[in-house]
């Protein structure tokens, strides 16, 4: 046991002390937050080298950084989690197609627009009745949470509104019959669902929106440099290019620019996305493509295994520190971590993420992604460890500390020596089985920007569209990942066993070993 705690205890500095990595620069580092899953055009991973971040905003934010003699750094976080990041201070910016509305600009501030969009209506191949939003109503449209199209429907008197994460899935269940509608940006629009024959856009474009980086309300300074250099590149033409690359040059964009003119370049990252597209690859091709995945996926498992072994060890031991407290301590603490333990169990885990990782910052705590997600799992699965200890110790006949007193141990020293042995004993398999569950828990800390390994599922899923073969990989994966701990389950099960066959034994050579636990 003791081994098994110093190992644990290892494991638990290692990682913390990979937690968070040192990045070394001569220039200015200029941190920017966006969301990569679903991200096409706007910013992705590359399906041809997926250790390149592309898209047409990473473009101009990497444009604007070398305007101003910086270099960028890139922080993956949730869509709708940008903005409560960036009041974090996660990063110095963020954009993904953010709009610039009265809602986000009562939280922060918006640079001026570098480009500007409408929505488009999607419908099934064959669709008749449904031209207008007028026509949506009565009908299951889907679109982007919280997004500017969501607030549209939501004015237009539709009632049935489907919210997705992913674009992506709400084009698939549009083509699956799930949706009848769908109400998403142009941009998103041309390049999820353009090239599926099987979805046609509809009606006139719908609305109005403009894009802007956001920046928070105090860095005023900023806020000027990146208009300064919005200004630059859109005087100089380096905007237009960008567009034109990526196909995304409107008569809404010639109008906001003054620029009627005709392209003048290839839209070579337009083509580079299409080529992606074509349709039927090969089985070898599909193997290859799966094979590249893997040094994704190893490195997304290893922020997995971080954060679960040290949020076990955290759980181990405040879990056993609250039991303790339970049944052994004075009466204020043991209601205290009664009261700690009921309410642990009775909120939602997700909550208590946001919680530690949002929240606390208002009152000047600020915790790393890592160390805010070992927090979060760490005391959230505290509370049931504690009944697990409880269990446990409650197990162990009371003439075991009766005994022990009598032979001159003190309290501490019978729990230390006699009791808390023997509970442990007991508990550490259903201890173990908690650890699997962690670990699939774990997925839940992309919510705080960590790209474990169900985002980076999340991320190549939404890519290449492929969410089956992609999934069979990760849910061996996370097998794997748990296969060792399933095995030391058994093996302490049998360990168990075998000292419960002693106990009898040494029942009959006159041991402390009492006929029935009872309460302490």
């Amino acid at each position: 046991m003791k081994r098994l705690i110093r190992f644990l205890c290892a494991l638990f500095i290692v990682f913390a002390a990979c937690g968070s990595p040192l990045y070394a620069t001569d220039k200015p580092v200029l941190k920017w937050g966006g969301d990569t899953e679903g991200g096409v055009p706007y910013m992705f991973y590359d399906p041809f080298d997926m250790d390149r971040l592309i898209g047409y905003e990473v473009e101009i934010i990497d444009a604007i950084a070398d305007y101003l003699g910086m270099e960028t750094e890139f922080v993956q976080n949730g869509w709708d989690n940008l903005i409560p990041g960036l009041e974090r201070h996660l990063y110095d910016v963020t954009l993904d197609g953010l709009e610039i509305t009265p809602e986000h600009k009562e939280v922060v501030n918006f640079s001026i627009p570098y480009y500007a969009t409408f929505l488009q209506i999607a419908v099934r191949k064959g669709t008749k009745d449904i031209e207008t939003l007028e026509d949506c109503k009565g009908k299951v449209v889907g679109t982007l949470k919280q997004s500017y199209a969501y607030f549209t429907l939501v004015e237009a008197g539709i009632k049935d509104i489907r919210t997705y994460e992913d674009e992506i899935n709400a084009f698939n269940d549009l083509e699956n019959g799930r949706l009848d509608a769908t109400l998403f940006d142009d941009p998103i629009g041309v390049y999820y669902a353009g090239f599926n024959p099987e979805i046609v856009f509809v009606g006139p474009p719908v609305g109005r929106m403009e894009y802007g980086i956001a920046v928070r309300k105090e860095d005023k300074q900023l806020l000027s440099d990146i208009n300064e250099a919005i200004v630059y590149l859109r005087d100089s033409g380096k905007l237009r290019e960008i567009y034109d690359r990526w196909n995304m040059w409107s008569p809404m964009m010639a109008e906001m620019f003054q620029d009627f003119s005709p392209s003048k370049i290839e839209a070579s990252m337009f083509n580079h996305w299409a080529e992606h597209q074509k349709p039927d690859i090969t089985l070898a091709k599909r193997l290859n493509r799966y094979a590249s995945f893997l040094p994704i996926l190893g490195k997304a498992a290893i922020v997995t295994m971080k954060v679960s072994i040290a949020s076990m060890v955290l759980a181990i031991f405040l879990g056993l520190l609250l039991a303790m407290t339970k049944i052994f301590g004075p009466t204020l603490l043991s209601r205290l971590a009664i009261g700690y333990i009921e309410a642990i169990r009775g909120t939602p885990v997700l909550i208590q993420l946001f919680f530690i990782f949002y929240g606390l910052p208002n009152i000047g705590i600020k915790l790393s992604p890592f160390f805010a997600g070992i927090l979060g799992l760490g005391l959230n699965y505290a509370a049931y460890e504690a009944e697990n200890y409880r269990a446990g110790l409650l197990s162990v006949p009371r003439q075991q500390m009766e005994g022990a007193l009598a032979l001159g141990m003190t309290r501490w020293q019978a729990l230390r020596h006699v009791v808390l042995p023997q509970a442990l004993r007991v508990a550490l398999p259903p201890v173990t089985n908690d650890f699997i569950s962690l670990l699939k828990d774990s997925s839940l800390v992309s919510v705080i920007t960590m790209v474990d390994l169900t985002k980076a599922y999340g991320q190549l899923a939404t890519t290449y569209y492929d969410y089956f073969g992609t999934g069979i990989i990760v849910a061996i994966i996370y097998f794997l990942l748990g296969l060792p701990f399933v095995r030391l389950a058994r093996w302490t099960e049998k360990k168990m066993a075998v000292a419960v066959k002693g106990g009898k034994r040494q029942k009959n050579s006159g041991s402390l070993v009492g006929k029935k636990p009872g309460s302490y």
